[in-house]
């Protein structure tokens, strides 16, 4: 018995890193799994490798028309809607203002918000009428960088900062009938890209030393993969193990956001002469 017996999800961005992770969560505890993938490839990895217990749909969160698609494609394939997660995303490497270029910029913001932000609107927008039917729940995957200056640069940063408010409203505008709320992981090593306006596109966040940048800046000191963040989304899918709980942004990253590290320990020891 798993803690999502008979819960239907839709998973964003569902064909790599995060998602991957969630999608294989949400099957491991019982659940049947929708996936909106903009990569062909990837969706028929999926399928390959899932079966029947997932149904992939290919085409892009930022199109209104491909999420009412997904959606729907899903609910034709498993009778229901209880999960939608709202996942897809792009970073930018953490670009700062002075280091972008001005005539890229409104182009970059275009790109990064409109997956980052407008991805997450569509598809709640699409889902709506099934999780009402079921009294169901919306996730988003925000980020540390929804809480802190320094996960990316102004354009991640202020999206994810973004995601914050849209989980605040919409959980107050979908109450009682659709609980939202959002999960901040830290950094792992996935396939998340960049906007093409920053040429971007091709470059892999987990062609950098994720594990090692991880172990520096962590108190946990430890290197953190996919997986480990998907129990806070199985928690908050399960309308049994968090009936009261909406309008949240659970931070679990690894605890960037905490200050006393040792190393900092020790500096502050060599500061203060101890």
């Amino acid at each position: 018995m798993g803690w999502l017996d008979g819960n239907v999800a839709l998973v964003t961005g569902g064909g790599s890193g995060m998602g991957r992770a969630l999608v294989e969560r949400f099957v491991a505890e019982g659940a049947r799994v929708g996936v909106l993938e903009i990569d062909p490839d990837k969706a028929k990895q999926l399928a390959a490798d899932f079966g029947d217990a997932v149904g992939v749909t290919v085409g892009s969160v930022t199109s209104f028309e491909d999420n009412a698609r997904a959606v729907a494609d899903t609910v034709a394939a498993f009778g229901q809607l209880d999960t939608f997660v709202g996942n897809a995303g792009l970073w930018d490497f953490g670009s700062s203002l002075e280091s972008l270029p001005g005539e890229a910029l409104g182009q970059a913001f275009e790109q990064l918000f409109g997956v980052n932000v407008l991805g997450y609107l569509l598809g709640a927008k699409a889902s709506i009428d099934a999780l009402r039917r079921t009294r169901g729940s919306m996730i988003f995957t925000a980020s540390n960088a929804a809480f802190y200056p320094g996960g990316g640069g102004p354009l991640y940063t202020a999206s994810k900062h973004a995601v914050t408010g849209l989980v605040r409203q919409l959980a107050y505008e979908l109450a009682p009938d659709i609980r939202v709320n959002a999960v901040a992981p830290g950094g792992m090593p996935t396939d998340l890209r960049g906007p093409s306006a920053l040429g971007l596109q091709d470059t892999s966040f987990g062609s950098m030393p994720v594990d090692q940048l991880m172990i520096a800046m962590s108190p946990l000191e430890q290197p953190i993969s996919a997986s480990a963040y998907t129990a806070t989304y199985v928690l908050l899918a399960s309308s049994e193990n968090s009936p009261t709980t909406t309008g949240s942004v659970h931070n679990c990253d690894g605890g960037l956001g905490v200050r006393g590290r040792k190393a900092d320990q020790a500096l502050m020891g060599q500061l203060l002469g101890g």
